[in-house]
């Protein structure tokens, strides 16, 4: 009889031993590590040569920086229906910049390891060439995070290093406020970027259970419910310099013509969630809508334990579409607060526990 402190029960209550299941997620985790290293690594080549080619082809145009602009536009108008949002005309600007400040790439690229597209991107913006490849070396053989290479270009840390005559001191400063900031190892294989290169976009990061539960039936009763609603993503991504952000649901209304952009909180909204939205909505703007569509618009959607409230938020600053206009083609306010609790206490009921006593845990 085996020693049960050497087994693990399965969920159909099959018992096996710990050391098989222990060499069996050491291979499938390292051949995960060998998948992303080599998907992170063609893609970073295949940015870099659409880097390349763009900039032969602006060469070609009498006015360079307008004929560029032009081109970046109207390459992204035909890539990103085929490709995904990794070629709008933001990223191609990047693989453009990408070229210029690497131009030594592919014998780079032999001798530096561990690096994402995230993290050349964030070397962008390093203007200082000896600084720049001073980072990137130090993040290759430290095996920074992108957290943690943010936080150092932004606090200086290489000039801070150079001035100092004591560098061991600055060295375990940096090291201990950037702990925080290192990557767990499960991050390795939930790089974005990685997923919209292998066109994997829809992948989820829901905050918790329960959100995916009531995400899962807002989408069915939205689309039920609302007039002229077509579904564009689940937890859609947009990018800034230094993050990446997930809304939970985007729409587009073509009654309308706008987008919406719907955020869930199972808990009372703050002014923090307000402000995430109004940021979503201005970089959803800037990054998604044309000039034939109205404004995007934010909707918050919280269940407070208390009471009950479904709550929206329109954020951007015009007043072309009010709520008194848009809420004829939404299901109302009353409905998607019955539907989140109704939700809610299907997923307690499942669970084995009651809202109430979930609420009071």
């Amino acid at each position: 009889m085996e020693d049960k402190k050497n087994t693990i029960k399965a969920q159909n209550n099959q018992v096996l031993p710990t050391q098989l299941v222990d060499d069996v997620k050491l291979i499938v985790e390292r051949g995960l590590r060998d998948a992303y290293r080599s998907v992170n690594s063609i893609s970073i080549l295949t940015f870099w040569n659409v880097g390349k080619r763009i900039v032969e082809e602006e060469q070609h145009g009498e006015n360079r920086a307008e004929y560029g602009k032009q081109v970046l536009k109207s390459l992204a108008e035909v890539l990103v229906p085929l490709f995904g949002s990794s070629y709008n005309e933001r990223n191609l600007y990047s693989m453009r910049q990408f070229f210029l400040c690497f131009r030594d790439l592919e014998i780079l690229n032999t001798r530096v390891q561990n690096l994402s597209w995230s993290h050349y991107r964030m070397l962008l913006r390093v203007p200082d060439e000896n600084a720049r490849y001073w980072y990137l070396r130090e993040a290759s053989q430290e095996m920074w995070s992108v957290r943690t290479l943010s936080r150092n270009i932004g606090s200086q840390y290489y000039y801070r290093l150079l001035q100092s005559p004591k560098k061991d001191k600055v060295i375990a400063e940096m090291r201990e406020l950037t702990q925080p900031l290192q990557q767990g190892k499960d991050e390795i294989v939930k790089n974005p970027v990685v997923a919209e290169f292998l066109g994997l976009e829809n992948t989820d990061y829901s905050e918790s259970e329960l959100e995916q539960a009531i995400i899962d039936h807002l989408q069915k009763f939205i689309m039920e419910m609302g007039r002229g609603f077509a579904l564009v993503g689940r937890q859609k991504r947009i990018a800034t310099e230094t993050a990446n952000y997930y809304i939970d649901l985007v729409f587009y209304n073509y009654d309308l013509q706008c987008f919406f952009l719907i955020d869930l909180k199972t808990t009372t909204i703050t002014h923090q969630d307000v402000g995430q939205m109004d940021m979503y909505v201005r970089m959803f703007d800037d990054l998604n809508s044309k000039r034939i569509h109205n404004p995007t618009i934010g909707i918050i959607l919280c269940a407070e334990t208390d009471k009950d409230i479904a709550k929206y938020s329109i954020l951007s600053d015009n007043k072309r579409l009010i709520a008194a206009k848009y809420l004829t083609y939404m299901p109302s306010e009353e409905a998607l607060r019955r539907e989140i609790e109704q939700q809610k206490e299907i997923f307690y009921l499942q669970h084995g526990k009651s809202n109430n006593e979930n609420d009071d845990q």
